[in-house]
């Protein structure tokens, strides 16, 4: 640590608590003891550097700095040139001395008192982010908001039941593991939010989110510790995660959130870890923190994929560091290219490695089918125990009078379906519905008829359809045919309206459709599954498209199905997924069979479609990200007689932006006296170098995970954005350090050490008492709202979109 009551930091190159730093391969001439100074892109253009001899006192560690310019003045404190007081302190033995080297860089070793310092400090704000994680954790004991969904799907793994989900598999296969190792054997059925668990062993569950949640609070204390070596920074910036109520509501259940945040925190101290070692490349150290980056990097993507934002981050300070490098001329050529192929190895090799693993364990739990089949591709489905695809033979190619379900080809496609429930009389003509349906059903089934006369049923000799043929496709259950004509379709009012017509098979010549593979020849047989065709309107001359639209109730909300004039466009290509002919031989479907890289690269193509396709449902609460900020409005975790409600701390919250504005007017001010030429010492222009690189460090993190989701078109809600937070109270803690210092150094000795922790024991019991303030939102309300004046929330609902 390098703090000053009554001055400012003085040491500019340090050892981290607890380590010694190695010094090995080659040592970059670097004038900078922050490891972010040149990452974050602040570099001071102050030069008016003086050397000046002060001491230093903060808990009982002295410094001092050996100076040419040193004088008394009339109370005993020593003076510079700039005029900053210190008052003359201790220079016995027992003081640490600042040595200036060759190169100009200032060098301290860590003494004991030091350390007890920075690890008490850590244990203590360790301790209680567990305490006030796990209390009360099994409350409420019933199904809380999207544990309906994540528990579901840590069952699904335990069970390996296939499923489909919008995000990569780590954080659901995580919640999968606690549970089996809590004993929990995968037999709830986390139905709706409110049903109760009982005799269920949810615990393990919510206690691994729980304790994932709390490590947040000494990983922020770390990072910033990293950025600006400041103890007090630290300590602040780790007490407003310790009090933020919204992270730890979003941390006490069975919810992906906590497991993200983890690993993007685990990511940003092991990414400042291995840059504190910048100056022992090569050494073992920093092998490890690089390493260890890489792959905690693949997890925070692994959980969601906005883990990528944290990957930005990684991205940007790797190449800052290179560009770095190559601006030191000392350096060969051939040391930066072993830096870049290490950093590639590192931080792209091993992560998209780790990356490829999970998703291998992935596919290697869940082999039993599921309701999410219908999402993939009949290959796909094919490697399911369960499926009707799986180890079954059936015919390779299909004739007239096959049974077919027909699949739509785009990503994650549905089956062309129908039922007997009529368009509405807003849509006419009132012809029976066509829809697309992702699941397996037996409405999905039809019958391939040639378009000029009915096929014998006793035909033993089949004809195979080829392609350029003209079809009628009959549905089973319903017995009305696949029919197009000049009405437009429900949604999407430039295309034409699909419906079913006709009676008992027969209908007219609206019925009749032409087959037509895309770059083959026609008269070419068409194979089961392999082969991907249009189906073009003989006489409208449209093609069969599908989209995502989902249809009103009247629809069922299942997707649109229309005749596109446009007949080359996309997402009109369909093939032929199950068949049902008897007198057609039958081959294993195992030809079909995907490799490990075909399933790879289908699941993100459908969960990339499956996130783009998120809409928010009637009735929902969303967040845009202009209301998150300012607290706008929550989400509801629980009702009943036990209520939670996500909020962010009101007071931390506001604060926070309070506190990011005057960083802003500060570096502004900061920013016109240097252009203005104003003079500093070097020791105050260290200081702001360090800091202002902290805090533009930590900002770039704000806004990566904050901005990002402006342009975003998918449902978003108010937990989506509080990764951004972390890295807002990193800046919020380094900013107000500042402030403080700078104040106490305007300040005479005397005066100045009351003042200091005047302000820090302000700040935290401020935060604290606001916990205590609100601390029902997240262990929970019961009893009136808090409108009502009997309510212990009464006067605590600042704004009325807050459901309190």
């Amino acid at each position: 640590m390098s703090e000053k009551v009554s001055g400012i930091p003085v040491k500019r190159k340090t050892n981290s608590p607890g380590n010694n730093q190695e010094k090995g391969g080659q040592t970059s001439n670097n004038k900078s003891s922050n490891p972010v100074t040149e990452i974050a892109g602040y570099s001071s253009s102050d030069k008016a550097h003086s050397d000046l001899n002060k001491s230093k006192e903060m808990a009982g560690t002295k410094y001092v700095l050996k100076s040419r310019n040193e004088t008394k003045n009339n109370d005993g404190e020593r003076t510079t040139g700039n005029g900053i007081k210190d008052s003359v302190g201790d220079t016995s033995d027992s003081s640490k001395n600042l040595d200036l080297g060759n190169d100009g860089v200032a060098s301290l070793s860590y003494n004991s008192d030091q350390n007890v310092l920075y690890y008490a400090v850590l244990t203590v704000v360790t301790v209680l982010a567990f305490v006030t994680r796990l209390y009360k954790l099994e409350v409420p004991s019933w199904v809380c908001w999207d544990e309906t969904h994540f528990g579901k799907m840590g069952s699904w793994y335990i069970n390996h039941t296939f499923f489909f989900d919008v995000h990569p598999p780590l954080g659901k296969m995580l919640i999968g593991l606690a549970g089996h190792l809590s004993g929990y054997e995968g037999t709830f059925a986390f139905n709706k939010p409110g049903d109760e668990y009982g005799d269920i062993p949810y615990m393990g569950m919510r206690a691994m989110c729980a304790c994932m949640g709390a490590a947040l609070v000494p990983l922020v204390y770390m990072s910033t510790w990293l950025l600006c070596q400041s103890v007090t920074a630290s300590l602040l910036a780790s007490s407003f995660v310790l009090f933020e109520l919204g992270i730890n509501t979003l941390t006490r259940y069975i919810l992906l959130d906590p497991i993200l945040m983890f690993f993007i925190m685990a990511s940003t101290y092991t990414l400042l870890k291995f840059l504190w070692y910048k100056d022992s490349p090569f050494s073992l150290s920093w092998w490890f923190w690089l390493s260890a980056t890489g792959v905690f990097l693949s997890c925070a993507i692994a959980v969601k994929f906005v883990g990528l934002f944290v990957v930005l981050l990684a991205g940007y300070s790797t190449i800052a560091d290179l560009w770095r490098l190559l601006g030191n001329h000392k350096l060969p050529l051939i040391e930066i290219i072993k830096h870049f192929v290490a950093r590639a190895a590192c931080l792209i090799v091993l992560p998209v490695i780790c990356y490829m693993i999970f998703f291998a364990i992935h596919f290697a739990a869940l082999y039993k089918s599921g309701h999410g089949d219908g999402f993939y591709s009949s290959q796909f489905q094919s490697t399911l125990e369960g499926n009707r695809l799986h180890n079954i033979s059936m015919p390779d190619s299909f004739a007239y009078g096959s049974v077919v379900s027909l699949k739509h080809q785009r990503t994650g496609g549905t089956y062309l379906h129908s039922h007997p429930h009529l368009y509405p009389e807003e849509h006419p003509p009132r012809q029976q519905q066509i829809t697309g349906y992702s699941h397996k059903d037996e409405n999905n089934m039809w019958r391939i008829k040639p378009s000029h006369y009915e096929p014998s049923e006793d035909n033993s000799y089949p004809v195979f359809v080829k392609n350029g043929d003209l079809v009628r496709l009959e549905h089973i259950h319903t017995r009305r045919n696949l029919h197009s004509h000049r009405e437009p379709a429900p949604l999407t009012s430039r295309h034409f309206q699909v419906s079913g017509y006709g009676q008992d098979g027969k209908g007219d010549a609206n019925d009749i459709w032409q087959i037509v593979v895309p770059g083959v020849e026609e008269g070419a047989q068409i194979r089961v599954v392999q082969s991907k065709f249009k189906l073009i309107h003989y006489h409208v001359k449209c093609a069969l498209f599908a989209h995502d639209k989902k249809l009103p109730k009247w629809g069922f909300e299942q997707q649109e199905i229309t005749c596109n004039p446009d007949v080359k466009a996309g997402k009109t290509l369909w093939s032929v997924e199950e068949i049902r002919d008897k007198r057609l031989p039958d081959v294993s479907f195992e030809v079909h069979k995907p490799s490990f890289l075909d399933k790879f690269i289908e699941s993100h193509a459908v969960m990339t479609q499956g996130n783009a396709g998120l809409k928010p449902q009637e009735g929902e609460v969303t967040s845009r990200p202009w209301q998150w900020p300012i607290n706008l409005r929550g989400q509801v975790f629980s009702g009943k007689d036990h209520r939670v409600y996500l909020l962010g701390n009101p007071i931390i919250f506001y604060g926070l932006l309070v506190v990011m504005a005057l960083f802003f007017l500060i570096y502004l001010v900061h920013s016109v006296k240097v252009q203005r030429g104003v003079k500093m010492t070097k020791e105050v222009s260290d200081f702001k170098e360090r800091t202002f690189s902290a805090c533009w460090w930590a900002m770039i993190g704000w806004s990566l995970h904050y901005f990002t989701f402006w342009p975003m078109t998918r449902v978003l809600y108010f937990h989506h954005y509080f990764p951004a937070l972390l890295y807002g109270f990193m800046l919020g803690g380094i900013t107000l350090d500042y402030m403080i210092k700078m104040l106490c150094n305007s300040l005479p000795r005397s005066l100045s050490v009351v003042v200091f922790h005047t302000c820090i024991g302000i700040l935290l019991s401020g935060t604290a008492y606001s916990f205590y303030l609100f601390h029902p939102l997240t262990y929970g309300m019961s009893g009136p709202q808090a409108n009502n004046p009997e309510s212990n929330m009464y006067g605590l609902k600042w704004l009325d979109t807050w459901e309190i």
